[in-house]
């Protein structure tokens, strides 16, 4: 029970990687808070988490473009479980287009979910945890937050603006005994992909289950390292 007890609030926690990050969680102990838009995907992970791990979990609708709903997040973690201990940014969207078909409004929808979502969820977790001097910052900026590829002009400007956030506020928090951890995910075989039109082999793919592992593993060290970046790609699809 690497996480007893631990407070952990997961964005994206409806499906892929979040929902698979909650399951582990419960597994080692974990009090969750699960966020995401979809209500009813959130009741159903809260039951399985009941009945397989007896976990202990929250389910909080939350949009996370929008400030006010991801405070309220925080607030209401604390509210029940008195901290947060661990976040884990994994709410994402993703359109993969030639700059000249990518539209206007879905360049918008990429910052804002994949950026301003993090930039929001990181704020509010990490004046929690400054209070509290300790607690860990996970995202998911993905290898497409690292490198580009052909038609990914908008989804890698927001990843790699997930990046460089990430990269600044460690910085900011390293003497709070707050951690941060980039996970550069080569594509991982989600949801993510259904409605991708580009031809993808997502049999080549990471699977959900083997990204999960990692968050784990990063959430997991002991209280004096940090898992600060890591690379994680299938073998075919190496940088």
């Amino acid at each position: 029970m690497k996480l007893l007890n631990k407070v952990a609030v997961i964005t994206g926690a409806g499906r892929g990687i979040g929902r698979e990050s909650a399951r582990l969680f419960a597994r080692e102990g974990a009090k969750l808070v699960l966020a995401s838009r979809t209500k009813d995907e959130l009741d159903t992970l809260a039951k399985e988490l009941l009945d397989y791990h007896d976990a202990d979990s929250l389910v909080f609708p939350c949009d996370v473009t929008k400030s006010s709903e991801v405070k309220a997040l925080m607030d209401k973690a604390v509210e029940t479980f008195g901290r947060v201990d661990i976040l884990l940014n994994s709410a994402g969207v993703g359109h993969l287009k030639p700059v000249t078909e990518l539209s206007v409004e879905e360049f918008d929808e990429m910052v804002d979910v994949n950026l301003k979502g993090t930039f929001y969820a990181s704020k509010f977790a990490a004046e929690v945890m400054v209070k509290q001097k300790s607690g860990h910052i996970i995202n998911l900026p993905g290898i497409l937050g690292k490198a580009v590829m052909r038609m990914s002009s908008g989804y890698s400007a927001s990843k790699y603006g997930v990046t460089g956030l990430s990269k600044a506020i460690t910085q900011d928090l390293m003497r709070d005994g707050v951690k941060v951890t980039l996970l550069h995910f080569g594509g991982v075989d989600t949801s993510f992909w259904d409605r991708i039109t580009m031809r993808v082999q997502r049999d080549k793919m990471l699977t959900v289950q083997q990204a999960a592992e990692m968050v784990l593993i990063s959430a997991t060290q002991p209280s004096n390292l940090v898992l600060g970046e890591l690379v994680l790609q299938p073998e075919s699809h190496q940088l």
